[in-house]
């Protein structure tokens, strides 16, 4: 610290002007000193070293001139010798004088690096036995002593210098100051860590003139044939809506539960982020999330559902940036359209279609705080799932809403008051499989999907949930019966188009959709390929065959019940399912004719052309067989199935519209009339009579495969054809579950609501009337079922000496009971 004399004035100012008369008294001294006694002299500020202490002198001493009394007239206390003894040793080892300057730039530099300051005047080092008082000039220059202090140049009474406990504040003084810096060099530190993180995760993300906001994904609205919603497709299940569009409580609701400030904030809300970690550690769980609507808004868009502090870096790099490219309301609404709310929906459009039945725009106040509160935990809170809890959730809502001024507490009680309700999806869950089937064909019709498109079907929402009902409720009931765990149901109209589409049993536990996709061997429905080949090829309905045991270079198919009924017209064959008589006929008329017949009516599986053919062991999907059917049921026609009309862009641009596509003629109308009249008498004498409908011509056949794996009916009227399929996924035998029985038994309880309300139509094709009176007596007592059953189950023996029989399950050939002789062999012999 820097000296005053009495007047205020500061020495160092007067240095120049006393440097002259300094020098003078410096010099008299000198010649007054004795010779063996020399005195160092010092410029102000200069270092003297006594033994191994460095000792500073203040730039205040005067050098030169006897020590005078204090203005207070006290002397310097202490022998003069000491002063003198000190000096001497002094003495002892001197130093080359430093300069005026350069001491003082010592001297504060010193002072600068200790905490201790000791000053000692020149006079005191230079004052002679007998001039024992300090200058005024001096005494003024010397730092100021305090009160009760201790040692130094002594003083009366105790008193002291005072540079000991000017050297104990200023101790102090510097502990404190040390403790405010290291806090500064921390907190700096910190920073600069800080902003090393961030633009290292800064670095990680593409360059912010190339970060563009990635296009929603085009959302697929799949509607019923009546205009009803069927289901959404896409990755987001709903199309995107303005934020104008919806009703102002609804995104008030979003604002007031997930981001009040959002307004008010940057992207990131440190008052939020604050709240929330204080609501947490006094809760000791995680009770409130400190992101705001642009933080989820850029995670959803941008980043991973990941936990990590990384993450939560980049979230909020991001929302700044979302913040400086868009307008709040632009923000608000990208979120409204992205945020996920369970069950595949994406976007507040999407998530009132699935949980209410009505678009956005046109929720109510509750609807829209249930909506607001699944955003917190979609799973745990869907309506359709857990009501209790959303309802719940939505009076939470409802209670910040009121909180934030957003709507009255009169309109909040009158929403909790009638809470929201889950409606149940239209069509149930089976409509998915059809839902699935038009995703894999849509490419087929407009190509890749890049923005919003509706999609008018041809499914029938009441005929879809009819024919999961009986599908399901069939199975519930006789499943366990048969050891059958699972089916599939397809129905067309006469023109191909898929009125109804049930893949399985349960969508939400399975969504193979069996009825496109699984591949199974069809049995003996296969047999009415064969049948039409050998009318194409000249016979007729009353055509008689010979059922008789066959053998065909060691393979030996045998009938169900492993009886013979000898001659048999083939309309009786047909009837009840002959598996000789079929096996005979696909000999004669050649394997390969019989894969053609079937691939022109619309089978596009491969098959294989040998004489197992007519028993069904080439592999078809349920939709295809149906397709195939159709033609006897529309008067010969063959047809594509589909099931998309139209499609449409979301502002209603037409995109694709079905044109009639069929495969012609594939059936004759005199064969038709024929196999029509051969398959109605399998629905009213044979395997299939359980399938009659009162007032209605009914034809189809049944099916079933070897070991009773596959249970096959396909029906049809003049209206359409509908096809049921019994098995299960893994391949294992029923307990005879042939197609008289469950298949026939879910297809008549699905045709009931087909015809409810539609006029009879005959079956087409030209009437044939059969030469034999009464064919039905060619069996053997057939129609009492004592010569052939109603099973018409395929038995194998191994088809190893049967050419391209690869794909033929093998058996053993079982022992033949004793055959009973029919009506004509015994009349007639043979």
């Amino acid at each position: 610290m820097r000296d005053f004399d009495r007047r205020g004035h500061d020495p160092d100012d007067e240095a120049d002007s006393h440097h002259g008369q300094r020098s003078r008294r410096l010099e008299t001294r000198r010649r007054q000193e004795p010779h063996g006694h020399a005195q160092p002299t010092f410029a102000r500020g200069e270092r003297a070293y006594a033994g191994n202490a460095d000792i500073v002198l203040s730039p205040g001493d005067r050098p030169g001139g006897s020590l005078r009394d204090h203005a207070s007239g006290e002397r310097a206390s202490g022998p003069r010798g000491r002063t003198t003894e000190r000096v001497t040793r002094t003495t002892e080892r001197r130093e080359p004088s430093f300069t005026a300057d350069a001491g003082f730039a010592a001297a504060s530099r010193f002072a600068g690096e200790s905490d201790i300051d000791v000053t000692m005047s020149i006079d005191d080092r230079g004052a002679e036995p007998g001039d024992d008082r300090r200058t005024e000039d001096s005494m003024m220059a010397a730092s100021p002593r305090k009160k009760g202090g201790s040692g130094g140049g002594g003083g009366r009474g105790g008193r002291g210098s005072g540079s000991a406990g000017k050297g104990r504040k200023r101790r102090k003084r510097s502990f404190l100051g040390r403790l405010f810096g290291l806090f500064v060099v921390l907190g700096v530190w910190c920073v600069v860590g800080l902003a090393g993180v961030v633009a290292y995760h800064f670095a990680q993300l593409p360059p912010m003139s190339e970060l563009t906001v990635p296009k929603r994904p085009p959302n697929v609205a799949i509607m019923a044939a009546d205009g009803s919603l069927l289901a959404n497709r896409g990755d987001t299940g709903g199309q995107t809506i303005a934020i104008h569009d919806l009703p102002p409580y609804l995104p008030m609701a979003f604002l007031a539960i997930e981001d009040r400030r959002f307004y008010s904030h940057f992207g990131v809300d440190p008052v939020g982020i604050a709240r929330a970690a204080f609501r947490n550690v006094t809760s000791r769980g995680v009770a409130q999330g400190g992101s705001t609507l642009t933080q989820q808004l850029a995670k959803n868009m941008f980043l991973t559902q990941e936990r990590t502090l990384s993450r939560k870096i980049q979230e909020a790099i991001l929302a700044l940036w979302l913040e400086q490219t868009y307008t709040k309301d632009q923000i608000l609404e990208l979120y409204l359209n992205r945020v996920y709310f369970g069950a595949g929906a994406y976007g507040v459009e999407a998530a009132a279609l699935r949980y209410f039945g009505k678009h956005a725009s046109e929720v109510s106040l509750a609807e829209a705080a249930m909506l607001a509160g699944l955003v917190q935990a979609p799973s745990r809170l869907a309506p359709s799932r857990n009501p209790q809890a959303a309802r719940a959730r939505a009076e939470v809502v409802l209670g910040a809403m009121v909180d934030g001024g957003f709507i009255t507490e009169k309109a909040a009680k009158a929403a909790v008051l009638a809470p929201a309700t889950a409606v149940k999806a239209k069509g149930a869950g089976s409509a998915n499989y059809a839902a699935d089937y038009v995703m894999d064909v849509l490419d087929d019709y407009v190509g890749k999907v890049d923005m919003d498109i509706v999609v008018e079907t041809t499914i029938d929402n009441r005929l879809q949930a009819a024919g999961e009902r009986a599908l399901v409720e069939e199975l519930d009931q006789k499943g366990a019966k048969y050891k059958a765990s699972q089916g599939a149901l397809v129905s067309l109209a006469t023109d191909g188009a898929i009125r109804a589409l049930i893949g399985g049993r349960n969508y939400s536990e399975s969504q193979f959709n069996r009825a496109t996709t699984a591949k199974r061997q069809p049995g003996s429905s296969f047999k009415a390929f064969v049948y039409l080949a050998a009318l194409e090829n000249g016979l007729t309905p009353d055509t008689v065959r010979e059922d008789s045991p066959i053998n065909i270079r060691g393979w030996q198919p045998a009938n169900a019940n492993r009886r013979y009924n000898g001659p048999i017209t083939l309309t009786t064959a047909l009837a009840y399912s002959i598996n000789t008589v079929a096996v005979k006929l696909a000999v004669e008329m050649g394997p390969r004719a019989v894969v053609r017949t079937a691939q022109r009516l619309g089978i596009t599986s491969s098959l294989q052309a040998n004489p197992s053919i007519a028993l069904g062991t080439s592999e078809v999907a349920p939709i295809e067989l149906v397709a195939a059917f159709d033609a006897f049921a529309n008067g010969g026609i063959g047809v594509i199935p589909y099931a998309v009309k139209t499609v449409k862009s979301a502002d209603g641009k037409v995109l694709y519209k079905r044109t009639v596509v069929d495969l012609g003629r594939v059936i004759e109308p005199a064969q038709l009339g024929m196999m029509n009249g051969m398959l109605r008498e399998a629905v009213t004498i044979g395997t299939a009579k359980g399938a009659q409908l009162p007032g209605w011509e009914v034809a189809g056949k049944t099916g079933t495969s070897q070991d009773y794996r596959d249970a096959w009916f396909i029906g049809f009227t003049g209206k359409g054809v509908t096809g049921v399929w019994i098995g299960n996924d893994d391949n294992s035998p029923t307990r005879r579950a042939s197609g008289g029985n469950l298949p026939v038994d879910v297809w008549s309880r699905y045709m009931k609501v087909a015809v409810q309300g539609e006029k009879p139509v005959p079956l087409p094709g030209i009437r044939y009337q059969p030469s034999t009176p009464n064919y039905q007596s060619m069996g053997g007592e057939i129609a009492a079922n004592q010569g052939v059953t109603a099973e018409d189950e395929v038995t194998l023996v191994p088809p190893g000496a049967v050419g391209g029989g690869d794909r033929v399950a093998a058996q053993p050939q079982p022992r033949q009971p004793p055959r009973q002789r029919g009506l004509l062999e015994q009349l007639f012999g043979g």
